[in-house]
């Protein structure tokens, strides 16, 4: 146990650290490779952690390329113009519009989608409208946050989501009609409590006179007409998959490629540029700190989870349901929710769910949400974190978990009772 904590512990201060630059995903390799070299995980686990994983990190490179496409395009600029737009200058409606926009990228296109791309066009365009440093602190506070509170309603909006529904083998509508009512709680819960911490720093007027037409930062019309055709039929591919039982990622990825290839037809994208740029250091963060999280449950962790599980379930369904969430959160915000969700996922399965289905979504829940607590938390806030810097903008721990530790915990309570 102790050998396998300390292979973890070096593992995630790397990640966190990136001393001259290290990537996330090497820091991941080297510690999964430290993990079988020391005995605390064996080939054969190895290849089992590819077999969880594989789907989920290729349907999150798919999703990704997809996104970078239709930035390429101007498809999430053009979007933010139009909610800033909507606002009417009411700086109250643009904080809420802003969410909502941030809601549908984050379903559509996962957390760390909206972290990459819609974060920079957001700080751009707050900055083009003149606000103060602390109304732009609270705009990206409250995007990063529901970047991650969104991410519940389909299995393609969040890596623990895919992660988990191929592990339980859920289907795409089954998660989807399940995840409805909690993701929407969770998108009201989380305007509400945001919009009640930033209400002093949201300005009253936003001169949204000043913005450049919607239509004007659309860099391909053709394309950008198309998009919205390829991403119904997409969609539409997902649940007609659902009925041949197929991987997530031969949709995702595999539109993402026509997608691609579309794009270079009409001279949208490079493709060469636009496959190189995307986010492969993630491939080996998550295969490599999935091993070595495994290391975690062979010394016996799961176990120990699996009985805290247990013990929760002779409370009563409500406080099992309530219970499961907020110890995913917990340990999400403190060792990170990607290795969480598989600790988490197979304590689930060795106390035996069946009959209790809600707590797969409880842990998932808290996995998505309880990450918002530590900047450490989740990829997304890694990400978001990473893009602001190289923005100029740096948010420190202390600032960061003031507004998590307080925002966090309300808006998770409320979305698990959509699951009682």
């Amino acid at each position: 146990m102790f050998l396998a904590i300390s292979v973890f512990l070096i593992t995630l201060v790397f990640v966190i650290w990136q001393p001259r630059g290290l990537q996330i995903g090497t820091t991941a390799v080297i510690g999964a490779v430290a993990a079988l070299l020391l005995g605390v995980v064996s080939y054969t686990d190895v290849f089992t952690v590819i077999d969880i994983v594989w789907d989920a990190t290729l349907a999150f490179i798919g999703i990704i390329i997809l996104s970078m496409i239709l930035d390429q395009i101007g498809f999430f600029e053009w979007a933010a113009i139009k909610m800033a737009q909507l606002s009417k200058g009411s700086g109250n409606r643009m904080f809420v519009y802003i969410l909502i926009l941030g809601a549908l990228v984050a379903a559509f296109f996962a957390n760390d989608g909206a972290a990459l791309i819609l974060t920079p066009i957001l700080l751009a365009k707050m900055k083009y409208l003149k606000m103060n440093p602390l109304a732009i602190f609270a705009f990206l506070m409250a995007g990063g946050f529901i970047g991650d509170s969104a991410s519940n309603p389909l299995v393609i909006s969040n890596l623990t989501n895919i992660v988990t529904v191929g592990y339980f083998d859920i289907g795409f509508i089954e998660y989807a009609k399940n995840m409805f009512l909690p993701n929407l709680l969770s998108i009201f819960a989380s305007i509400v409590v945001l919009w009640i911490y930033f209400r002093k720093e949201i300005p009253l007027k936003v001169d949204v006179s000043t913005l450049p037409e919607a239509s004007s930062v659309i860099k391909n019309q053709t394309m950008f007409k198309l998009s919205w055709w390829f991403l119904g039929l997409l969609m539409t591919g997902y649940f007609i998959g659902d009925f041949y039982d197929l991987p997530v990622s031969v949709f995702a990825l595999g539109g993402a490629l026509i997608f691609l290839a579309i794009a270079n037809h009409y001279k949208a994208t490079k493709p060469l540029m636009t496959i190189k740029a995307a986010p492969w250091q993630v491939v080996w963060f998550s295969i490599g700190l999935y091993v070595v999280v495994y290391g975690l449950k062979n010394a016996g962790l799961t176990d120990t989870v699996a009985s805290w599980i247990s013990a929760l379930q002779t409370q009563g369904e409500a406080m099992a349901v309530i219970g499961t969430g907020f110890l995913a959160a917990g340990l999400s915000s403190v060792m990170n929710n990607m290795p969480t969700i598989m600790v988490m996922d197979i304590a689930i399965n060795q106390v035996g769910y069946t009959g209790n289905e809600a707590l797969v979504y409880a842990n998932i829940l808290g996995s998505n949400l309880g990450p918002k607590m530590t900047p450490i938390g989740s990829l997304a806030t890694l990400l978001w974190l990473h893009v602001l810097a190289q923005k100029g903008v740096k948010i420190g721990w202390g600032e960061y978990m003031k507004v998590g530790l307080v925002i966090t915990p309300p808006v998770l309570l409320i979305a698990l009772l959509g699951l009682i």
